[in-house]
């Protein structure tokens, strides 16, 4: 393992953990439309439950990935957490506000009223999806960010600070880029589709189920057609690429569709992970007894995902594109942590098969009866 392997090894495990992040957002998705497919207090706290289950391993994977990203890729980790702070802020508080929310909604001595918390889980179910989308698509669309290494060396260099942003926003910028906003709104309505197809499987109630299927269509028709919109775009843009001799950073047409033209197994995970998805929706909504669509459309939300980020960062691209300064742009050989480190983390990552395991195990166990009005009515260890 040379150091070059090691690089695209942990692009390949940071990548991962962003598509099971993607994936795990359907917890978000589901809270987002508490009040829309619950209409009395027992169903939405049917709903409530049952997203309850698996926000512990969403909020984890979050935390996971950052850590993996900052042990990796330090300088992206310094740049985008500690430049785009107000972005990665709002974020954190609306999953803190989400997690106040399950523990304190039903306690004894509630001032603000169950009501109140669980508007605060449709706002973590609006704004988790939108931003995380949106600081994901700066990936691609870039960021306004300033990398100066030099100041570490710089005798004379009142603050050595090695990345800054170049302006006072500090990561809302973003939201003015339309494409940032498209992709950011796909992920939203993406984390919807995903959170309907999850409480179909996992709540078993006729009216849930049936007002699911119902929203599954319109909400599955917009995702799709953002989609679709941000691809096509994605794929016709100029990308950011970079020489592996110098490191210097240029322009290149369509560099995404050459990626995956010259990756072509990416190319055919892309398609068998869009078809799965559109399978686990489609099967859901033609058949009335069919409730097992989070499955295939939460394998191929992964592997979409899982595809686009390898795009971002493999085959000699600027995963985190500065738009103020184009030399300024972070690559998987510039922004990585030193050999041994990455050595040494790859060690540790042999244990990650036996983490899932333990995850699919305890998945397993949560899930082994579905969520229903008699064991709300039972009023034990309920949020």
């Amino acid at each position: 393992m040379d150091y070059t392997f090691l690089q695209q090894y942990w692009w390949l495990l940071v990548s991962l953990l962003g598509a099971l992040l993607v994936f795990l957002m359907f917890v978000q998705g589901a809270n987002s439309l508490v009040f829309s497919l619950g209409r009395d207090k027992d169903e939405r706290r049917m709903i409530v439950n049952s997203t309850g289950r698996k926000w512990e391993i969403t909020f984890t994977t979050l935390v996971t990935f950052g850590g993996a990203f900052f042990a990796s890729f330090p300088l992206f980790y310094s740049t985008s957490f500690g430049g785009a702070y107000w972005l990665w802020m709002v974020i954190l508080f609306s999953f803190v506000l989400q997690a106040v929310s399950y523990e304190f909604q039903n306690k004894l001595g509630n001032l603000l009223g169950t009501r109140t918390f669980q508007c605060f889980l449709v706002a973590n179910g609006i704004l988790g999806p939108l931003l995380l989308g949106g600081a994901v698509a700066t990936f691609f669309e870039g960021s306004n960010f300033i990398v100066e290494k030099s100041n570490l060396v710089d005798a004379s260099s009142l603050t050595p600070i090695i990345s800054r942003w170049a302006n006072a926003s500090h990561g809302l910028d973003a939201l003015l880029n339309p494409w940032v906003l498209i992709f950011g709104v796909a992920v939203f309505f993406l984390a919807r589709t995903l959170g309907i197809l999850y409480v179909m499987n996992n709540v078993s109630d006729e009216n849930i189920r049936s007002r699911g299927s119902v929203r599954l269509v319109g909400t599955s028709v917009v995702f799709v057609l953002l989609f679709v919109t941000y691809l096509a775009h994605l794929l016709l843009k100029d990308g950011y690429a970079w020489q592996a001799e110098t490191g210097e950073i240029y322009m290149q047409p369509h560099k995404y569709l050459e990626n995956l033209l010259q990756m072509w197994p990416l190319l055919i995970l892309l398609l068998a992970g869009v078809g799965l998805v559109l399978f686990g929706i489609v099967k859901t909504v033609v058949s009335k007894t069919y409730v097992r669509g989070i499955w295939p459309a939460g394998i191929g939300t992964v592997l979409t995902v899982l595809v686009l980020l390898l795009c971002a960062g493999w085959n000699h691209t600027a995963y985190y594109p500065s738009t103020a300064d184009l030399q300024s742009s972070l690559t998987i050989a510039n922004s990585c942590s030193s050999e041994f480190t990455l050595r040494t983390m790859a060690v540790v990552s042999l244990l990650i098969p036996f983490v899932l395991a333990y995850i699919a195990y305890a998945w397993r166990v949560l899930d082994a009866k579905k969520i229903d009005r008699q064991e709300v009515a039972s009023g034990e260890e309920l949020y």
